[in-house]
């Protein structure tokens, strides 16, 4: 098999997937007719194409790149395979590195729209009063390079159209301005001496003129489209310091292995996810994660490539080179999602596949009727053209691809991945949003949210003695005592011989003073008296929270006192709240699933303002639940970050993972979040429908402009030179629109 222009293989089934690059597709129709010759090779198992950036991806069993390029050949357009070059470990190009967007450069250059302006505006200065008619053979020179020389790839992909046994849009759009250029020929050959016909080489040099326009502005806003994959891959640093036992070299980042130290300096940018293992610094991760704040890193801390170091030098252990990398995979991600499909664009595709011929047969209609209606073979022949020039179908096959890639561009940009267009669609259509508890409405780590002290006791005091007790426990009920003892600049004291109680709590002594720190049965057992403090307990227990008693032994052989008690719980993220709050303004249900306890859940889900909450689940029966509430009617989506939520995430109709979370669980879901924000699951709900609606309206208006304009140019309401400016402002207004998305903002993250 040929290896170039394989993304990836499935395990098993053995699938090689394939990028191409094509030219000659420029509208719904050609892409019909492509996809279809592609899925004709055997092998083949799927094949998209994206006609806004003329792609196709192609997942085949036992198929080679020379077979595709020859299918799409053989249907009379041009591909060329998208290889990777050196596509082995170290490689640091991810799949489908390489683009070309044919539109934008070549045959739909700007000097060509400038040069056919030049040679048609005399043709048309005439019409508008400005200058006498100009004579035929002037009229000649003057539409003849434009029609067959800047028109020259209109009539190619006819021609290749034609060979091909099929119609296109180039096809009506040759047959068109050739008709225009032949009938002034004709004219002007056969008048009658000191009789001057009127000639449509204007018709012909003009709708030329405008469609070469139109693919030119559509070109350039296409480019804006794949802004956001064109800023990613500029992350990648194509070099990297290298530390070998003789000193630093730079080397290709290709180079790179798993396992290599990697100097990373100041301002420079970070070229591979991994560990720092020396220095500090604070990173820039706003084009991965969408934060727009620097995060502090350290020895320890991870690294991910494209991230810009700031004013500390740091040493990092590669821990993933190449299509490994977390941008490699944002990347293929985004890439993914702006080439499928969305199932709404199959209905436009049925239509465009029939289209063209049925076109010709109107224009021959319109043709046969206006000679019986006596108007004569010139009128007949130029309300023909009109309607040939109108029909072109572009609009048509770009209103969802430019739609999709506007709106996953953009949602990129703010730290929304999403997977693929199937998985706009379903979020857009979400009624019931369901979320984990720990780690995504909530930090996913205890804080030490009260400290009760008994009669006569200082909370101070208590709480340093409680932090010296446990200033050696990785425990994370220590770790939240000891956060709130450095909030409030108080030191902890050494201790002696502290050891931990299996499933009781804490042993030690400090400052001289024996001290225990444990669960209510703890404190029975060591027969403390905690009456003074049972209302505060009782609070403490019906909001859910966790508790720990301190008790102290002032002296050997004497009893134990109450010194405090001490409530923990996993507080909601900043804005938890305001996520629910903008949800529910959305008008969906909001549900969390949760394996804690009755007490600790509901506590959270009236802070946040939930609308149902079921609590000590198993990763098993959360999945149940959400397949509960699928059945119940409606769209069910899920927020999880865990690997016991990717059961519940595959269950859902799609699902949103945390890329703060767990590898499984973002490979489970349709939507990667790149910050623990949830506020970011309301912009995601927010931006998807947002495109979906841009979705419909290129479609209406696409479908509207040609169900409109083909009777009016039928009925000779329209001449061809307006014809054609109607169909090239058609197809931008569409691409306009769509980059209206680009101006949407995401409430998450501040500075943006």
């Amino acid at each position: 098999m040929d290896g170039s222009g394989i993304r990836g293989a499935e395990t098993g089934a053995r699938i090689a997937e394939f990028d191409l690059s094509l030219t000659g597709v420029r509208c719904a129709g050609c892409v019909s007719r492509v996809e279809k010759a592609l899925r004709q090779v055997p092998g083949v198992v799927t094949a998209d194409i994206n006609l806004a950036s003329k792609r196709a991806h192609v997942r085949a069993i036992g198929a080679d790149g020379a077979a595709l390029t020859d299918a799409v050949a053989g249907a009379g357009y041009g591909a060329d395979l998208i290889t990777l070059e050196g596509a082995g470990q170290g490689d640091d190009k991810p799949p489908g590195h390489h683009h070309t967007t044919h539109t934008a450069g070549g045959e739909n250059a700007g000097w060509r729209v400038a040069l056919a302006a030049i040679l048609s505006l005399p043709l048309l200065a005439p019409m508008l009063g400005l200058v006498p008619n100009l004579p035929g053979w002037l009229q000649l020179i003057l539409a003849t390079p434009v029609t067959f020389w800047l028109g020259w790839q209109f009539h190619k992909g006819a021609f290749r159209a034609a060979r091909a046994r099929h119609g296109s849009m180039d096809s009506l759009v040759s047959l068109g301005t050739l008709a225009a250029w032949g009938l002034s020929v004709f004219l002007w050959l056969t008048a009658h001496e000191g009789h001057a016909p009127h000639l449509y080489f204007e018709a012909a040099a003009v709708v030329i003129t405008l469609l070469l326009l139109g693919r030119w502005l559509e070109a350039r806003a296409m480019g804006r489209t794949m802004a956001a994959i064109q800023a990613l891959m500029a992350l990648r640093p194509r070099l990297a310091r290298l530390r070998l036992p003789s000193g630093d070299v730079e080397v290709p980042v290709a180079q790179l292995r798993v396992g290599d130290l990697v100097v990373v300096l100041p301002g420079s940018t970070v070229p591979v996810d991994g560990t720092v293992v020396e220095g500090a610094s604070d990173l820039d991760e706003s084009m991965i994660t969408g934060e727009s704040l620097p995060v502090a890193k350290q020895a320890g801390s991870p690294v991910t490539g494209g991230s810009l170091n700031g004013p500390g030098t740091l040493l990092v252990r590669t821990g993933a080179v190449g299509r490994d990398t977390m941008l490699a995979r944002i990347i293929a991600m985004v890439e993914g999602a702006q080439a499928a499909k969305a199932p709404i664009q199959r209905l436009a595709d049925r239509v465009s596949a029939v289209f063209v011929p049925i076109v010709l047969v109107i224009a021959l209609i319109t043709f046969a009727g206006w000679v019986l209606a006596g108007s004569g073979a010139e009128t007949a022949l130029i309300n023909a053209v009109s309607v040939l020039v109108i029909a072109c179908p572009c609009a048509l096959g770009l209103a969802t691809p430019t739609a999709l890639m506007a709106g996953t561009g953009v949602a990129a940009r703010s730290g929304i991945l999403i997977k693929d267009a199937g998985a706009l669609e379903r979020a857009h259509a979400a009624t019931i949003i369901i979320f984990d508890k720990t780690g995504t409405l909530t930090e996913g780590k205890p804080l030490l949210t009260g400290l009760t002290p008994a009669p006569g006791v200082n909370a101070a005091e208590a709480l340093r003695l409680a932090a010296g007790l446990q200033a050696g426990s990785e425990h994370p009920l220590a770790r939240a005592v000891l956060d709130a003892a450095r909030a409030q600049s108080l030191p902890p004291p050494a201790a002696q011989n502290s050891r931990a109680l299996p499933g009781q709590g804490m042993a030690g002594t400090v400052e001289g003073q024996a001290l225990r720190l444990g669960h209510e049965g703890l404190m029975a057992e060591l027969g403390v008296d905690i009456t003074p403090l049972a209302d505060a307990a009782a609070t403490a227990r019906q909001q859910g929270h966790s508790q720990s008693w301190l008790a102290v032994q002032a002296g050997e052989g004497t009893a134990w006192h109450l010194l405090a008690l001490l409530s923990f719980a996993d507080e909601p993220k900043p804005t938890a709240a305001a996520a629910i709050a903008a949800l529910k303004a959305q008008g969906l249900r909001c549900v969390m699933l949760t394996g804690d306890h009755e007490a600790a859940a509901r506590a959270v889900a009236d802070r946040l303002g939930l609308d149902e909450v079921v609590a000590r689940l198993l990763p098993e029966q959360k999945a149940a639940a959400v397949a509960r509430l699928r059945g119940a009617g409606g769209t069910v989506a899920m927020v999880g970050d865990g690997i016991n939520d990717a059961p519940a995430l595959a269950a859902a109709d799609i699902g949103f993972a945390m890329a703060t979370g767990t590898q499984v669980a973002m490979e489970t879901a349709g939507i990667t979040l790149m910050r623990g924000d949830p506020l970011l699951v309301a912009d995601s709900i927010a931006i998807s429908r947002r495109t979906w609606a841009k979705i419909r309206q290129n479609l209406f208006w696409a479908f509207a402009y040609n169900v409109v304009g083909i009777p009016l140019a039928a009925l000779g309401l329209l001449n061809p030179m307006i014809a054609g400016a109607a169909m090239a402002f058609s197809s931008v207004s569409v691409v306009g629109n769509a980059l209206l998305l680009r101006r949407w903002r995401p409430r998450a993250g501040a500075g943006r």
